[in-house]
Protein backbone atom coordinates (compact mmCIF):
# COMPACT_ATOMS: atom_id res chain seq x y z
CA UNK A 1 0.00 0.00 0.00
CA UNK A 2 1.47 3.52 -1.01
CA UNK A 3 0.57 7.00 1.56
CA UNK A 4 0.08 9.77 -0.20
CA UNK A 5 -0.14 13.47 0.86
CA UNK A 6 -0.40 16.05 -1.72
CA UNK A 7 -2.93 15.99 -5.16
CA UNK A 8 0.19 15.72 -7.21
CA UNK A 9 2.00 12.42 -6.08
CA UNK A 10 -1.78 11.31 -5.86
CA UNK A 11 -2.51 11.52 -9.29
CA UNK A 12 0.48 10.75 -10.27
CA UNK A 13 0.10 6.99 -8.64
CA UNK A 14 -3.60 6.96 -9.72
CA UNK A 15 -2.52 7.31 -13.40
CA UNK A 16 0.23 4.70 -13.19
CA UNK A 17 -2.29 2.20 -11.76
CA UNK A 18 -4.56 3.00 -14.79
CA UNK A 19 -1.73 3.16 -17.49
CA UNK A 20 -1.61 -0.86 -15.81
CA UNK A 21 -5.10 -1.39 -17.39
CA UNK A 22 -6.18 -1.08 -13.95
CA UNK A 23 -10.43 0.33 -12.91
CA UNK A 24 -9.92 2.52 -10.05
CA UNK A 25 -12.56 2.31 -7.27
CA UNK A 26 -12.41 5.21 -4.54
CA UNK A 27 -14.17 4.92 -1.16
CA UNK A 28 -13.50 8.57 0.64
CA UNK A 29 -13.57 8.47 4.29
CA UNK A 30 -13.26 10.87 7.42
CA UNK A 31 -11.14 8.27 8.98
CA UNK A 32 -11.75 6.35 11.98
CA UNK A 33 -12.33 2.88 10.04
CA UNK A 34 -14.85 0.59 11.03
CA UNK A 35 -16.70 -2.81 9.50
CA UNK A 36 -19.01 -0.25 7.39
CA UNK A 37 -16.03 1.09 5.82
CA UNK A 38 -14.48 -2.11 5.42
CA UNK A 39 -17.56 -2.99 3.57
CA UNK A 40 -17.06 -0.37 0.86
CA UNK A 41 -13.61 -1.24 0.68
CA UNK A 42 -14.58 -4.96 0.52
CA UNK A 43 -16.52 -4.02 -2.46
CA UNK A 44 -13.85 -1.95 -4.31
CA UNK A 45 -11.57 -4.31 -4.27
CA UNK A 46 -13.91 -6.94 -5.63
CA UNK A 47 -14.91 -5.24 -8.44
CA UNK A 48 -11.71 -3.14 -9.60
CA UNK A 49 -8.67 -3.77 -9.97
CA UNK A 50 -7.01 -0.75 -7.54
CA UNK A 51 -8.51 1.20 -4.79
CA UNK A 52 -8.08 4.27 -3.67
CA UNK A 53 -9.15 5.22 0.05
CA UNK A 54 -8.81 8.89 1.33
CA UNK A 55 -9.04 10.05 4.67
CA UNK A 56 -10.29 13.78 5.47
CA UNK A 57 -12.06 15.10 8.06
CA UNK A 58 -13.58 17.99 5.93
CA UNK A 59 -13.76 21.18 8.00
CA UNK A 60 -16.57 22.70 5.35
CA UNK A 61 -19.55 20.03 6.58
CA UNK A 62 -19.21 20.82 9.87
CA UNK A 63 -21.23 23.72 11.75
CA UNK A 64 -19.62 26.23 13.97
CA UNK A 65 -21.60 24.02 16.85
CA UNK A 66 -20.59 20.46 15.65
CA UNK A 67 -17.81 18.07 16.82
CA UNK A 68 -15.23 18.92 14.35
CA UNK A 69 -12.56 19.45 16.86
CA UNK A 70 -13.61 15.89 18.55
CA UNK A 71 -14.24 13.92 16.12
CA UNK A 72 -12.75 10.48 16.74
CA UNK A 73 -9.76 9.76 15.10
CA UNK A 74 -7.00 6.59 15.28
CA UNK A 75 -5.16 7.15 12.33
CA UNK A 76 -2.30 4.28 12.66
CA UNK A 77 -5.90 1.62 13.46
CA UNK A 78 -6.97 3.14 10.18
CA UNK A 79 -3.64 2.28 7.91
CA UNK A 80 -3.38 -1.22 9.26
CA UNK A 81 -7.47 -1.88 8.21
CA UNK A 82 -6.41 -0.22 4.67
CA UNK A 83 -3.20 -2.37 4.21
CA UNK A 84 -5.17 -5.78 5.85
CA UNK A 85 -7.79 -5.19 2.85
CA UNK A 86 -5.26 -4.47 -0.06
CA UNK A 87 -6.00 -0.93 -0.72
CA UNK A 88 -3.78 0.38 -3.39
CA UNK A 89 -3.20 4.02 -2.25
CA UNK A 90 -3.80 5.94 0.89
CA UNK A 91 -4.76 9.49 0.34
CA UNK A 92 -3.89 11.54 3.54
CA UNK A 93 -4.65 15.47 2.76
CA UNK A 94 -4.38 18.20 5.25
CA UNK A 95 -6.34 20.86 4.96
CA UNK A 96 -4.57 23.40 3.15
CA UNK A 97 -3.91 20.85 0.25
CA UNK A 98 -7.52 20.47 0.19
CA UNK A 99 -8.90 23.77 0.18
CA UNK A 100 -5.62 26.14 -0.15
CA UNK A 101 -5.61 30.09 0.43
CA UNK A 102 -7.93 32.00 -1.19
CA UNK A 103 -10.41 29.06 -1.87
CA UNK A 104 -13.73 30.07 -2.56
CA UNK A 105 -15.30 28.05 -4.76
CA UNK A 106 -18.17 25.66 -3.72
CA UNK A 107 -20.70 23.21 -5.19
CA UNK A 108 -24.09 23.93 -4.42
CA UNK A 109 -26.42 21.20 -3.98
CA UNK A 110 -30.00 22.44 -4.13
CA UNK A 111 -33.31 21.07 -3.22
CA UNK A 112 -32.10 17.56 -2.40
CA UNK A 113 -29.96 19.16 0.37
CA UNK A 114 -32.92 21.66 1.82
CA UNK A 115 -34.88 18.80 4.24
CA UNK A 116 -34.48 16.20 6.81
CA UNK A 117 -30.14 16.96 7.63
CA UNK A 118 -30.46 20.17 5.48
CA UNK A 119 -32.48 21.94 7.25
CA UNK A 120 -30.82 21.58 11.00
CA UNK A 121 -27.63 21.32 9.77
CA UNK A 122 -27.20 24.31 6.99
CA UNK A 123 -24.08 24.01 4.46
CA UNK A 124 -23.66 20.63 5.24
CA UNK A 125 -24.10 19.37 2.34
CA UNK A 126 -22.64 22.17 0.28
CA UNK A 127 -19.44 21.17 2.29
CA UNK A 128 -19.96 17.51 1.38
CA UNK A 129 -20.38 17.90 -2.41
CA UNK A 130 -17.73 20.45 -2.66
CA UNK A 131 -15.10 18.09 -0.97
CA UNK A 132 -16.27 14.91 -2.83
CA UNK A 133 -16.34 16.70 -6.38
CA UNK A 134 -12.53 17.94 -5.66
CA UNK A 135 -11.96 14.35 -4.57
CA UNK A 136 -13.22 13.47 -7.37
CA UNK A 137 -11.41 15.32 -9.28
CA UNK A 138 -8.18 14.24 -7.79
CA UNK A 139 -8.41 10.93 -8.15
CA UNK A 140 -10.83 10.13 -11.20
CA UNK A 141 -12.28 7.15 -10.06
CA UNK A 142 -14.05 4.53 -12.04
CA UNK A 143 -16.20 3.80 -9.19
CA UNK A 144 -17.25 5.59 -6.16
CA UNK A 145 -18.25 3.69 -2.37
CA UNK A 146 -20.92 5.03 -0.18
CA UNK A 147 -22.86 3.27 3.06
CA UNK A 148 -26.66 3.45 2.37
CA UNK A 149 -26.80 4.63 5.85
CA UNK A 150 -26.00 8.21 4.98
CA UNK A 151 -28.91 8.13 2.42
CA UNK A 152 -29.20 11.59 1.64
CA UNK A 153 -25.81 12.61 1.39
CA UNK A 154 -25.62 9.68 -1.31
CA UNK A 155 -28.58 11.10 -3.06
CA UNK A 156 -26.80 14.33 -3.37
CA UNK A 157 -23.82 12.83 -4.77
CA UNK A 158 -25.69 10.70 -7.85
CA UNK A 159 -27.25 14.09 -8.73
CA UNK A 160 -23.92 16.26 -8.41
CA UNK A 161 -22.58 13.40 -10.75
CA UNK A 162 -25.50 13.22 -13.42
CA UNK A 163 -25.85 17.28 -13.16
CA UNK A 164 -22.12 17.85 -13.77
CA UNK A 165 -21.39 15.29 -16.64
CA UNK A 166 -18.77 13.53 -14.00
CA UNK A 167 -17.23 10.07 -15.43
CA UNK A 168 -17.76 8.11 -12.04
CA UNK A 169 -20.42 5.54 -11.02
CA UNK A 170 -21.59 6.11 -7.92
CA UNK A 171 -22.05 2.42 -5.58
CA UNK A 172 -24.49 2.66 -2.81
CA UNK A 173 -23.55 -0.09 0.06
CA UNK A 174 -25.88 -1.37 2.25
CA UNK A 175 -25.69 -0.29 5.99
CA UNK A 176 -23.73 -2.42 8.54
CA UNK A 177 -25.12 -3.01 11.66
CA UNK A 178 -24.00 -4.39 15.12
CA UNK A 179 -25.76 -7.65 16.70
CA UNK A 180 -28.48 -5.39 17.91
CA UNK A 181 -29.39 -3.45 14.65
CA UNK A 182 -27.40 0.11 15.70
CA UNK A 183 -25.83 1.15 12.27
CA UNK A 184 -22.18 1.57 12.29
CA UNK A 185 -20.95 5.03 12.46
CA UNK A 186 -17.60 6.67 13.74
CA UNK A 187 -20.31 8.85 16.28
CA UNK A 188 -21.32 5.45 17.60
CA UNK A 189 -17.61 5.88 19.86
CA UNK A 190 -19.28 8.95 21.78
CA UNK A 191 -21.90 6.46 22.90
CA UNK A 192 -21.79 4.76 26.81
CA UNK A 193 -22.52 1.56 26.98
CA UNK A 194 -26.03 2.32 28.50
CA UNK A 195 -26.63 5.07 25.80
CA UNK A 196 -25.53 2.46 22.99
CA UNK A 197 -28.11 -0.37 24.22
CA UNK A 198 -30.97 2.57 23.97
CA UNK A 199 -29.43 3.68 20.91
CA UNK A 200 -30.64 0.25 19.28
CA UNK A 201 -34.30 1.70 19.47
CA UNK A 202 -33.90 3.15 16.45
CA UNK A 203 -32.92 0.64 14.18
CA UNK A 204 -36.14 -1.18 15.72
CA UNK A 205 -38.31 1.45 15.13
CA UNK A 206 -37.69 1.42 11.42
CA UNK A 207 -37.30 -2.50 11.44
CA UNK A 208 -41.19 -1.85 12.80
CA UNK A 209 -42.07 0.33 10.65
CA UNK A 210 -41.11 -1.60 7.29
CA UNK A 211 -42.56 -4.72 8.58
CA UNK A 212 -45.87 -2.95 8.36
CA UNK A 213 -45.16 -1.55 5.24
CA UNK A 214 -44.26 -5.10 3.69
CA UNK A 215 -47.61 -6.07 5.49
CA UNK A 216 -49.50 -3.67 3.39
CA UNK A 217 -49.62 -0.29 5.57
CA UNK A 218 -49.22 3.20 2.52
CA UNK A 219 -49.89 6.21 4.76
CA UNK A 220 -46.82 7.71 5.67
CA UNK A 221 -48.01 9.21 9.36
CA UNK A 222 -48.76 5.67 10.67
CA UNK A 223 -45.76 4.21 9.36
CA UNK A 224 -43.46 6.86 11.24
CA UNK A 225 -45.94 6.80 14.50
CA UNK A 226 -44.85 3.17 14.16
CA UNK A 227 -41.20 3.71 14.41
CA UNK A 228 -41.56 6.68 16.59
CA UNK A 229 -43.16 4.28 19.24
CA UNK A 230 -39.87 2.31 19.66
CA UNK A 231 -37.54 5.88 19.03
CA UNK A 232 -39.10 8.46 21.44
CA UNK A 233 -38.83 6.17 24.56
CA UNK A 234 -35.10 6.23 24.00
CA UNK A 235 -34.22 9.57 22.23
CA UNK A 236 -34.64 13.46 21.31
CA UNK A 237 -36.18 13.27 17.69
CA UNK A 238 -35.01 15.79 15.43
CA UNK A 239 -36.97 14.40 12.30
CA UNK A 240 -38.74 10.94 11.82
CA UNK A 241 -39.90 11.09 7.95
CA UNK A 242 -41.29 8.58 4.66
CA UNK A 243 -39.38 10.02 1.95
CA UNK A 244 -39.11 9.81 -1.78
CA UNK A 245 -35.71 8.04 -2.68
CA UNK A 246 -35.36 9.77 -5.82
CA UNK A 247 -35.41 13.29 -4.44
CA UNK A 248 -35.35 12.79 -0.21
CA UNK A 249 -39.38 14.91 -0.49
CA UNK A 250 -41.08 13.93 2.62
CA UNK A 251 -44.21 11.82 1.15
CA UNK A 252 -47.92 13.28 2.56
CA UNK A 253 -50.31 10.60 0.66
CA UNK A 254 -49.95 7.09 0.48
CA UNK A 255 -46.53 5.67 -0.20
CA UNK A 256 -46.68 4.76 -4.16
CA UNK A 257 -43.21 4.88 -5.05
CA UNK A 258 -40.10 3.88 -4.02
CA UNK A 259 -39.36 5.40 -0.73
CA UNK A 260 -37.40 5.28 2.39
CA UNK A 261 -38.24 5.88 6.01
CA UNK A 262 -35.39 8.35 7.30
CA UNK A 263 -34.55 9.53 11.31
CA UNK A 264 -32.26 11.40 13.09
CA UNK A 265 -32.06 11.38 17.03
CA UNK A 266 -29.66 12.18 19.70
CA UNK A 267 -29.12 9.71 22.07
CA UNK A 268 -27.37 11.43 25.22
CA UNK A 269 -25.22 14.37 23.22
CA UNK A 270 -24.90 12.05 19.93
CA UNK A 271 -26.69 13.17 16.82
CA UNK A 272 -27.24 9.63 15.18
CA UNK A 273 -28.92 8.51 11.51
CA UNK A 274 -30.16 5.75 10.31
CA UNK A 275 -33.16 4.75 7.81
CA UNK A 276 -34.64 1.52 5.92
CA UNK A 277 -35.44 1.28 1.96
CA UNK A 278 -39.44 0.37 2.67
CA UNK A 279 -39.80 -3.13 0.85
CA UNK A 280 -36.48 -4.36 1.20
CA UNK A 281 -36.61 -5.90 5.15
CA UNK A 282 -34.44 -4.92 7.74
CA UNK A 283 -30.81 -5.43 6.86
CA UNK A 284 -29.19 -7.42 9.04
CA UNK A 285 -25.97 -7.52 7.62
CA UNK A 286 -23.51 -7.50 10.51
CA UNK A 287 -20.18 -6.72 11.84
CA UNK A 288 -20.07 -9.64 13.57
CA UNK A 289 -18.41 -7.35 16.86
CA UNK A 290 -21.44 -7.64 18.76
Amino acid sequence: MRLVRSVAELRIAVRTLREGGKRIGFVPTMGFLHEGHASLIRQSTARCGATVVSIFVNPTQFGPNEDLAKYPRDLEGDQNLCLRMGVDLLFLPEVPEIYPTGFSTTVEPGRLAEPLCGQFRPGHFRGVATVVAKLFHMVEPDLAFFGQKDLQQTAVIRRMVRDLDMPVEVIVVPTVREAGGLALSSRNAYLSTEERQRACGISQGLFAADAAYRAGERHPERLVALALERIRPISSVQYCEVVDLQDMQPLLRPVDRPAALVTAAFVGSTRLIDNVILGQGPDLHESGTG
